[in-house]
This record gives structure tokens, C-alpha cells and sequence, in this order.
């Protein structure tokens, strides 16, 4: 039997993380991040137990890297959802899907989330990794589409209101309705309630923007 090819080794490992990443998230969003071994995941992704040292420094990095596949897979099926945006207002439908899907992760994982956002406002850290990649440049591309004349300073700040309508979601205790943080968020862009997925019902104190021209830093 003839060697396998560097393109199926290739194809081989990138499916072992795959099934690594999808495990976490997995097992996190079922059990909690301390209940989840290492062990745990590689045996629900059928890999060794090794597997996982070769590719990822340790559980908290792992679990980055996953969640952010997930928020990247996510966003990028609501924004290719048909039927696909086109015309003038093309950019802002695009913007709420990609309000909604994120918010909507934090809705439907909320524990998976919630321990995700913990690592990353602890000593761990922010982690770079391919799918954190993945993720920014789908929401970099979404600020384009909706008009950014400056994507690099208009995709940061996206990235930084998504994150400040997450925690207060995920707040034990007494977490923030969705539904509120999104007329927040569609408040700032100039998106009426009807773009992208609405959760329910409007909230009765939000007033919804007369302004439709783009409300970005950049423009």
C-alpha cells in the first residue's frame, strides 16, 4: 500500500480537530467547563488522548478555539442564509443577522458562553487562534457591506458591543433580555426591528431610528 498523500494527511488532521473542537463545545455546553476532562473530550471525539496536546497548549485554549468555530459557523450560515440580501439596504440585513446570530448564541448556550466569556476576562486572556480568524473576518466583511469607510476601526468597535450586550445576557442573577439589548444594538446601526431574525416582540421603550444613513465611526 502506497503512502498517503501530504493533501490527505492534510485532510486527516484537519478533521481530528475538527472533531476535537465540536466535542468541546459539546461537552462544555452539557456539563460545564471544570466537569469536562481533556480525557472527556478526546473520547467523545474518537481521538487519543494525545491529540489534543498536539495541537492546543491546554483546555482553556481549546475551548476558545471551539467556541469561537462555533460563533464563526454560526454567523456565517446567517449571513448565507436564503434568501441572500441584495440591493441598497443589502448591508444592513446582513448587519442584523450578524447581531442576531451572536446574541442568539448567547440566548440558546448560555452556559457555554458564559464560560467562554469568563476565560477570556481572566488571566487567559484573549486567545488568536485560526477561528477566532475566521470569525473576524466575517464580521469585518459585514461592516464593509454595511458601509464602513474605515472596516479596522468600525470592526473592533462592532466586535466590542457585541461582546458588552453578551455579558450582561449571561449575568447570573439577573441577565438582561435580549430583546432589550438588541433594540440597543439596532438602535446604534440605524436597523429597524424587522431586519435579521427578531426575537418576539419589540420592547415598548425602544423608538426605532428615522435616521437610516450608516452610524459608523469611520464614515
Amino acid at each position: 500500500m502506497s503512502p498517503r498523500s501530504a493533501s490527505v494527511n492534510e485532510e486527516l488532521r484537519r478533521r481530528s480537530r475538527e472533531r476535537l473542537l465540536q466535542a468541546t463545545v459539546d461537552l462544555v455546553g452539557e456539563r460545564g467547563y471544570e466537569a469536562t476532562t481533556l480525557g472527556d473530550i478526546a473520547q467523545r471525539a474518537g481521538a487519543a488522548r494525545g491529540l489534543i496536546s498536539y495541537y492546543f497548549p491546554g483546555k482553556r485554549q481549546l475551548l476558545q478555539s471551539a467556541v469561537h468555530r462555533l460563533m464563526h459557523l454560526t454567523l456565517q450560515a446567517a449571513l448565507e442564509r436564503e434568501p441572500r440580501p441584495t440591493g441598497p439596504d443589502a448591508g444592513r440585513e446582513l448587519l442584523a443577522r450578524a447581531i442576531d446570530a451572536i446574541l442568539g448564541l448567547a440566548h440558546d448556550r448560555a452556559l457555554l458562553m458564559r464560560t467562554h466569556m469568563a476565560g477570556i476576562l481572566t488571566a487567559e486572556g484573549f486567545i488568536r487562534c485560526p477561528e477566532q480568524q475566521r470569525l473576524a473576518q466575517l464580521l469585518r466583511e459585514t461592516v464593509v457591506a454595511y458601509g464602513s469607510a474605515d472596516p479596522d476601526t468600525d470592526y473592533p468597535l462592532l466586535r466590542a458591543l457585541l461582546m458588552g450586550a453578551v455579558v450582561p445576557m449571561l449575568l447570573p442573577g439577573a441577565p438582561m433580555p435580549r430583546a432589550r439589548l438588541r433594540a440597543e444594538l439596532f438602535q446604534r446601526y440605524a436597523l429597524d426591528w424587522e431586519l435579521g431574525v427578531p426575537p418576539g416582540e419589540e420592547p415598548a421603550a425602544v423608538t426605532r431610528p428615522r435616521d437610516n444613513s450608516p452610524q459608523l465611526t469611520g464614515g
